[in-house]
C-alpha cells in the first residue's frame, strides 16, 4: 500500500485519516480541496485539477484525500493501489461537520488559499455546506458500490472500523487483513 485515495462524504474524516495514514506510510499527503479552491474560493477547471492532481501523484508514493470525480473521472481511482471509502453513517458526518465547522468559523481558521468558511456558505440555500453533505452522501451510496465492482475499495462503516484499519498499517505498508467489503450500501 503506497499509492492511496480516500473518499467520503463531508465530515466523514477524511483529511484525519488521510494524514496519519500518510504519516503511517511515509509519504506525502495532498488534499484535493487545497488544489481545486483558488483564492475566493474560485474552482479549477478540470483541466487544471487534472494537472495539479498529476503532479502530487508523481511520486512513487502518496495519499491523496477528496472526491472530484466529475472533474478527475477515474484518474485518481486507476493510480491508487488501495481506495478506502469512509462511509460513516449520515448522523456522525453531520455532527462531525457540525462541529468542524462552527469551530472554523469561530475561529476564523484559513483553509486553502486565504478561504475561510462563514455562517451564510455551511447553511444557506441548496449549495451549503450541509445541503450538499447530505446529497453527497446518497448519491456515493449509490454510486460507490458500482464503482467498487471495478476497483479494489475498503469501505469502512464506523470510527471503530477506521481506527481499526490504522491500527492495522504497519511501516511497511501492509493494510490489516480484515477488509471492510464493498458490499451493498446501507442505509444511514
Amino acid at each position: 500500500m503506497r499509492r492511496v485515495t480516500v473518499v467520503g462524504t463531508s465530515g466523514s474524516g477524511k483529511t484525519t485519516f488521510a494524514r496519519a495514514l500518510a504519516e503511517r506510510l511515509g509519504v506525502p499527503f495532498t488534499e484535493l480541496d487545497s488544489l481545486h479552491h483558488g483564492p475566493g474560493w474560485t474552482e479549477a477547471s478540470p483541466e487544471e485539477l487534472r494537472t495539479r492532481v498529476e503532479a502530487a501523484m508523481a511520486s512513487d508514493g502518496w495519499v491523496l484525500d477528496g472526491n472530484y470525480e466529475t472533474k478527475l473521472g477515474d484518474l485518481v481511482w486507476e493510480a491508487a493501489d488501495t481506495i478506502v471509502w469512509l462511509d460513516l453513517p449520515l448522523r456522525t458526518s453531520l455532527r462531525r461537520l457540525w462541529g468542524r465547522t462552527s469551530r472554523r468559523i469561530r475561529t476564523g481558521e484559513e483553509l486553502w488559499n486565504g478561504n475561510r468558511e462563514s455562517w451564510r456558505g455551511a447553511f444557506w440555500g441548496r449549495e451549503s455546506l450541509f445541503a450538499w453533505t447530505v446529497r453527497s452522501h446518497f448519491r456515493r451510496r449509490r454510486e460507490y458500490p458500482v464503482r467498487a465492482e471495478r476497483f479494489a475499495v475498503v469501505r469502512l462503516r464506523s470510527p471503530e472500523e477506521v481506527q481499526a484499519f490504522l491500527d492495522g498499517v504497519g511501516a511497511s505498508g501492509t493494510p490489516p487483513a480484515t477488509r471492510a467489503p464493498a458490499g451493498p450500501a446501507r442505509s444511514a
